[in-house]
């Protein structure tokens, strides 16, 4: 019997039989599912990719052939494949290895990823490359149905197809994406698994008719309209083939044999080729099989039952967020509700369910949700969208064309924003408090906890103006217990003790102002704590009033210190001369790696303990300015 654990690189598996390809199979499901039920991950999609996986390596030669995992949450087999075996563990964890494709990683992941609908634009780059430098190995995209669903997957395919360069596009036709997939196109894939019998037939066909003599242009064209009747008789509208590809499947995605043959095929043609396979997500583990959504991606939990082992009562921000457009949506039959293909993750689930009519689901599109709602507000409707902050990023354009720049009442709600944690780089929404605030007409509010969430999505729809609320992953109780009422663009003074040193904090990080303040206050050093709530309107009032008094003014942010609040309230303090030293707090110039939120707040210094050990030396550095026994 062969072990996984002899697998050092692909070729090992090249000449494995079918049998042994299928015990393999059993061993890598076995290794995913106890290292994802011990640290998380995850876990349906990649059950449903490894004998499409160990296929590809016993038909293509990696590295010296590209492939491309769109989205790559999908990569742990192709990981277990490539080397990393005796890193498996650490996959998703503070100093392990990633849980996506990532180039500097290892010399196999051609093309780092994360975000969806990327592979196939890739793949023609990597397929243009290898012609300009007269190159013969072959360039390999697997993507999923959902991602699919995204408008830049399409851009691709049209371009792929009208150059008619060499590229193999597997679709891992799982009918999933992070919710159930919506749309047209999911509607199409279906049509074709039930027509399995198209290619045999058209393949038998050719054969018939090419043995008729043909007399004249007229007889070749006649020819060609009876195959393409046929053609659009057994199936309903062969697109990927009119867009210039040449379709196999569709192909079963867990017989390696199948998978095989298909892939041999593909590399026997001389033009772009599309790879229908169909999987199961969460194939080999029951739960997983039962509710592919629900093991998408996962925290710990028991093997034998499936429950998540560590269960907290808090409430985190994607549950009130749900809650409360559910109580407003009562009172007010105008609000409707978007997303792309994260129902569930944004806690819109119960929305969907009351108020069918009013939700919409436009799967992996970003861009055309937030025209989409764009398009709702200037009709009259108060559309309330919401995506996770690093993929909201891919809708910049619409965000200022098509809602701000016409003053349009979009309330964007940017759920995950912040560190997210052990999905990593490609998933830390660090960047949309810089990019938001250059927008002119756009109100951006933060709140910190579960309550301003609710009152500030209350006051967003009563202002009927663009408007982005940015929250984080995680619980929505934190501190402060007790809130006043959110007034429009103003900040909330949550403790004013002395006024020499001054936290000034938007989000999760008014927490860790109030742990470092509290820190401070045992060496006999006060503080004033602000909660700034808005980043525009900013309340530049109250900075002045506080900018008057305090020699040490702190600025805390889970976003990048370029462009967020460091820079607004620096460039304030420069602007009135102001002698205050400023101790900026945020996510540094760099892509930030995977890890617990907690590790990743040690090790950027920006933890409670971090923040309070900079001010007390900026306080020691200065310790004419304060009298430490008042």
């Amino acid at each position: 019997m062969k072990n996984l654990t002899d697998i050092q690189r692909p070729q090992d598996i090249h000449h494995f039989s079918d049998d042994e390809l299928v015990a393999l199979a059993r061993q890598i499901r076995q290794k995913i599912l106890k290292t994802v039920a011990a640290s998380g991950g995850h876990l349906a999609s990649n059950l449903g990719v490894v004998e499409l996986t160990l296929a590809l390596h016993r038909v293509f030669n990696c590295p010296e052939d590209k492939i491309i995992w769109d989205v790559g949450h999908q990569a742990y087999t192709h990981k277990l494949l490539t080397g990393r075996y005796a890193e498996f563990a650490t996959i998703r964890q503070y100093g392990g290895i990633s849980g996506y494709p990532k180039i500097e990683e290892n010399v196999h992941d051609a093309f780092g990823t994360g975000h969806s609908s990327t592979s196939l634009s890739a793949a023609l780059g990597m397929a243009i490359a290898r012609d300009l430098n007269q190159q013969s190995h072959e360039v390999v995209a697997v993507i999923g149905d959902g991602s699919l669903t995204g408008g830049m997957a399409w851009e691709a395919l049209n371009n792929i197809g009208d150059s008619q360069r060499k590229v193999i596009v597997i679709i891992n036709d799982n009918q999933m994406s992070i919710s159930e997939n919506i749309g047209a196109l999911p509607n199409y894939l279906n049509k074709l698994r039930i027509q399995p019998s198209y290619e045999r037939t058209k393949q038998v066909t050719k054969k018939i008719l090419d043995r008729i003599p043909c007399i004249g242009k007229g007889s070749i064209k006649l020819i060609e309209k009876l195959k393409n009747s046929i053609k659009y008789l057994l199936v309903n509208g062969i697109v990927f083939e009119e867009l210039g590809f040449t379709y196999i499947g569709p192909v079963k995605g867990h017989d390696i044999t199948a998978l095989t043959a298909a892939y041999r095929q593909a590399t026997l043609s001389s033009v772009p080729v599309i790879v229908h396979c169909i999987t199961e997500k969460g194939k080999g583990y029951t739960p997983a099989e039962r509710h592919p959504n629900q093991f998408h991606g996962v925290s710990p939990f028991n093997l034998e039952s499936g429950q998540t082992l560590k269960a907290t009562t808090d409430q985190t921000f994607s549950q009130v967020f749900g809650e409360t457009i559910c109580e407003l949506a009562e009172q007010n039959p105008q609000i409707t509700a978007i997303t792309a293909a994260m129902t569930r993750g944004v806690g819109l689930t119960a929305f969907s369910k009351r108020f069918p009519d009013r939700f919409f689901d436009v799967a992996i599109a970003e861009q055309h949700a937030l025209t989409l709602a764009a398009g709702m507000a200037a009709a009259g409707l108060q559309p309330i969208v919401a995506i996770y902050s690093t993929f909201m990023q891919r809708a910049y354009d619409q965000i200022i064309h098509d809602v701000a720049l016409q003053k349009l009442p979009v309330v964007m709600c940017f759920d995950r924003a912040g560190l997210v944690g052990a999905d990593g780089a490609t998933h830390h929404g660090a960047f949309d408090l810089s990019y938001l605030r250059l927008i002119p007409n756009l109100a951006i509010m933060v709140p910190a906890n579960g309550v301003e969430l609710k009152e500030m999505l209350k006051l967003a729809l009563e202002k009927r103006l663009p408007v982005a609320l940015r929250y984080p992953r995680g619980s929505a109780e934190l501190e402060p217990s007790e809130v006043e009422p959110v007034s429009w663009g103003k900040a909330q003074v949550i403790q004013a003790d002395a006024p020499d040193l001054v936290f000034w904090a938007c989000g999760r990080m008014v927490q860790t102002a109030i742990q470092s303040s509290q820190l401070l206050a045992k060496s006999g050093i006060a503080s004033t704590v602000v909660n700034g709530r808005f980043m525009k309107p900013f309340d530049y009032p109250l900075l002045e009033e506080i900018t008057a008094k305090a020699r040490i003014i702190v600025t805390l942010e889970d976003n990048a210190l370029i462009g967020g609040l460091a820079e607004l309230v620096a460039s304030h303090l420069q602007r009135i001369n102001s002698a205050a030293v400023h101790c900026p707090v945020g996510l540094p110039d760099y892509f930030v790696n995977q890890g617990k939120i907690s590790e990743l707040d040690q090790a950027l210094g920006i933890d409670y303990q971090s923040v309070a050990n900079q001010v007390l030396k900026i306080y020691k550095a200065q310790s004419g300015w304060f009298d430490a026994t008042r």
